[in-house]
């Protein structure tokens, strides 16, 4: 047996041998080669490529320290420093990573847990409904009577304030033939962007003898829209004709393509009935120069031989004044005024020496604050 062993044992052996005289450090001793040709040179047989050069995708040259991520990932060597693979499993584990089983998502800790259901996360049944959510996270922290008295506070200071204005439109001189005198137009009104109180007042006279004819309005208006505004209030007249007192309804607004609108309806004391229009045009020439047209038409219902005024079409009055606004708060002007009245008012007017019309220069200033 030992005989058979041994001659196995030397089958295999020779089986594995390998051309140790091909190997890198072994001298073995040449064989015996045949004599060749006369006159040809042998070709050089070409040394067989090492293991290490013969295997594709092996770099021997590395140095053996290297650990590559995907050999450290494998458990079969140990980075000398933290790779991004370690890096990234000490990371926190994404939910679609925690789904494929590729990492743990780490426990929640106790204090983010709710520890009760709040808004539609709530277990089904009939319970009441949750409050529903404020667009004011103070109201969670603050007294709900305490928030509303912020709330109207807040409204008040973003568009619920109190403004006034106080505007001159016409004050002016009117040099004329034969007669020289003065007029004015003017209102002034306090409230907010809905409700106001208005004060109105215009009037005339000459130079040196009393006020022809003056009159004074106390209006509430209040906004029908952004543009206009209906008015309502009394009329007191004034000066050297009859005093009456109307009742006075009318609006006043912002017409289409800037033209800045005025109408009256007016009822006397007395059952009279008048009808007042008047409408004009900033035409802005450059930013300081102001070209405005104006017109001023007023009706009767009857004749009112007291207060000298016809039936019908009793006046009317158109102008043309050019400003300059050395601020935007004080204009001095420059204009002419073309007035005429008509009817039974002209012939109350020749009959008490006075003209029926003309023209006029009017010299004056724009003024508002």
């Amino acid at each position: 047996m030992s005989a058979l062993a041994m001659t196995l044992s030397a089958l295999l052996a020779g089986g594995q041998m390998h051309d140790m005289a091909n190997m890198p450090g072994m001298q073995m001793r040449a064989r015996p080669k045949p004599a060749a040709a006369p006159h040809k040179r042998p070709a050089r047989r070409a040394a067989p490529a090492s293991h290490a050069q013969s295997m594709p995708g092996m770099d021997m040259t590395a140095p053996a320290a290297a650990c590559p991520p995907e050999h450290a990932a494998m458990g079969h060597c140990k980075p000398a420093t933290p790779t991004p693979a370690a890096e990234a499993s000490a990371a926190p584990c994404p939910p679609e990573h925690a789904a494929m089983g590729h990492c743990t998502p780490a426990a929640k800790p106790a204090a983010d847990v709710p520890a009760t259901p709040a808004g539609t996360d709530q277990p089904a049944g009939d319970a009441p409904p949750p409050a529903a959510p404020t667009t004011r996270a103070a109201a969670r922290f603050y007294d709900p009577a305490a928030m509303a008295q912020a709330d109207r506070t807040m409204r008040d200071m973003h568009g619920g304030m109190r403004f006034s204005q106080v505007t001159f439109n016409l004050a002016e001189a009117q040099v004329q033939r034969g007669r020289d005198g003065y007029r004015w137009d003017g209102e002034g009104w306090f409230g907010g962007d809905i409700h106001r109180l208005v004060v109105k007042t215009e009037g005339e006279g000459g130079f040196g003898d009393r006020v022809d004819a003056a009159e004074v309005q106390a209006l509430y208006a209040r906004a029908l829209d952004p543009y206009w505004n209906l008015q309502a209030g009394v009329r007191q007249d004034l000066g050297a004709g009859a005093r009456r007192t109307y009742a006075v309804v009318g609006i006043e607004g912002l017409a289409p393509y800037w033209f800045d609108v005025e109408g009256a309806l007016f009822l006397s004391d007395e059952g009279e009935v008048l009808v007042r229009g008047e409408a004009w045009y900033d035409q802005r020439i450059t930013q300081r120069a102001i070209l405005q047209p104006r017109v001023e038409l007023n009706l009767a219902a009857q004749d009112m031989p007291d207060s000298r005024i016809g039936a019908g079409l009793s006046s009317a009055e158109f102008g043309v004044r050019l400003r300059y606004e050395l601020r935007r708060e004080f204009a001095p002007y420059v204009g002419v005024s073309w007035e005429r009245r008509y009817g039974a008012t002209a012939r109350y007017a020749r009959s008490d020496g006075e003209r029926t019309g003309g023209i006029a220069l009017a010299l004056g200033a724009r003024a508002w604050f």
